[in-house]
Order: C-alpha cells, then structure tokens, then sequence
C-alpha cells in the first residue's frame, strides 16, 4: 500500500482534475451552452471530488474506457479527463477561454516541431489531434511540404498510438461525424445570429485585447456543436477570419472532432458554403436540397 502522504497527494489530483471541469462548466454556462452540458461537467467534477481513490489509476488500467466506466464520466469528459492526464492541459478550456494555441497542441506528435506544427495550422487549420489524424488519412496532410507517403504513414502510427486510450469503444464509420446537413446548418445559425452571440477574448491576433469572437454552442439530433470564427494565421492573411467557421462537434459517445466550412471560391460550388475535405457530400447535399425544391415547385 502507498504511504498515507503518497496517497493524499493523488487524491489531490482529483481535485485538479474536477476544478478544470468547473472550469469548463463555468464558461459553457456563461457562453449559453445547454444546461444538460453544463450540468454534466458539474456533475463530473463533484464526483472526482468524492472519489476514494485516484482517477489516475483507472486511466493507467483501462484507458479512456477505464474512465468512461466510472459514473457520471461520459467518453467526452472522459476524453478531458484523458487529455489533461496526458498534456497538462485541456484544449477545450483553452478554446473557451479565447486562450487556445493549437500549435502547441500539434507539438505533442512526436516528428512535428514547431515550423511543421505552424505550416499545418496555417495551411490546413487544424487545431485537435484528432482533426490531424482525419488529414492524414483522407489526404490533406499529404500536400503539406516535406509530407511523403512514409512520413504521413509514421504520422499515422504516432495519432494511434496516442489517441488510442482516448477512443470510443465501439464506433462505426458512419457515427464519426454528424451529418452534412447538420453541420451546415450550425454554420448557418452562427453567422446569422453574431449580434445575439456572448464573445471571447482571443489572445493570439488581438493586440487590441477586445472581447471579440463570436462563440455559439448548440444542440442538434444528439450532437453538442461549438462554432467560431477561424482565428487561424492563414484566415487572417487572407482575409478570411469572418468567412472561415471552425465548428467541433462531440456526443457522449463519441470524443470531440473538428471541420472548418468556408465559402467555395470555384466551380460548381463557388458561393456556397462548404466543409473543407468534404467537399462531395455538400456537392451531394446541395444537388438534393435542389431537387427537393424542384419537386416542391411542380406540386
């Protein structure tokens, strides 16, 4: 058995651990989240508060699905719970706070330094590990300078090995993201509702140190949704930080994915809105929505 000290010193890392999910509670409850994520967060924290023993431990023996078990941790807390064992840190709660530094986070992956970890944060607008798994396997990652087949391969491996406490046990091909249309619509309902929207305080492309970027979260078919304007190099120098929406998605059984919709600049999407890497679907989508407003139309 470990030393009483040792043990009271773990323990305290419960109490850590629940303070950053009051944290995050915190700021979802003063940005308008729903009541039913705010209160999950809550309820988590008190129960890492009360528990006899250390969190840790489970995570150590049975990876994110170890935490997920225990009650009131759903896989996306637990994915919190996980990250901050692993970093240090909480992206989510960097985001909230307007203090996110993406960068830093692709650093982690062994292989990407930090002039790699800002060409892709530039170039691709990735800012979770998760979003840099999904560009290295639908090809995204592979146009990035001094990115062959070998490199994006041992990419791969690292994303897996990495990420693989945090997964979901079971989830199947069409559940890692929400539907097409969904996704639009929260973009939708983001840039039209702005004005009614409570704002963050970015820290990086701020200098004024205004509270300025709109942040939505929202609830659709069993999704929870955050949307926010790009605040990436890349949308600043083009001119695109009130164009490009970053929207992060997660349900409880599933852990937190990113996209980023953009307005189309060519082709035969130029004008629309469309997510950047699924381009098909939303040509898919807008040629359905039209045939249903034809259909309509002739009735």
């Amino acid at each position: 058995m470990a030393p009483l000290s040792a043990q009271t010193d773990a323990l305290s890392e419960n109490h850590f651990v629940a303070g950053k999910l009051d944290d995050v509670a915190d700021l979802l409850d003063k940005q308008n989240a729903s009541l039913f994520r705010v209160r999950a967060y809550r309820d988590a924290a008190s129960y890492l508060r009360g528990l006899s023993h250390p969190v840790r431990l489970d995570y150590e023996r049975g990876g994110k699905r170890g935490l997920d078990e225990l009650p009131t941790i759903g896989q996306s807390i637990a994915a919190t719970i996980a990250e901050i064992f692993d970093t240090g840190r909480s992206s989510l709660l960097d985001r909230l706070r307007g203090a996110a530094d993406p960068e830093k986070v692709l650093q982690t992956v062994p292989m990407i330094g930090p002039a790699l970890a800002h060409q892709i944060h530039d170039q691709l607008g990735i800012e979770t590990l998760e979003a840099l798994e999904a560009a290295a396997h639908d090809g995204r990652l592979a146009n990035i300078k001094g990115f062959g087949p070998r490199r994006v391969e041992g990419l791969r491996h690292s994303l897996s090995d990495m990420l693989a406490r945090r997964r979901p046990r079971h989830v199947s091909a069409d559940q890692q993201r929400p539907p097409v249309a969904e996704i639009l619509a929260v973009d939708q309902i983001y840039r039209s509702t702005l004005d009614q929207l409570p704002t963050i305080k970015p820290r990086r492309f701020n200098p004024s140190g205004e509270t300025q970027l709109p942040i939505l979260h929202t609830e659709r078919d069993g999704w929870q949704f955050t949307a926010l304007f790009s605040n990436s190099p890349a949308a600043h120098r083009f001119g695109k930080n009130r164009d490009w929406v970053v929207i992060y998605f997660e349900r409880t059984d599933q852990p937190e994915g990113q996209v980023t919709v953009v307005t189309e600049q060519k082709g035969t999407l130029e004008g629309k809105r469309v997510i950047r890497g699924q381009e098909v679907a939303c040509k898919s989508h807008y040629a359905t929505q039209q045939t249903g407003q034809q259909t309509y139309d002739e009735t």
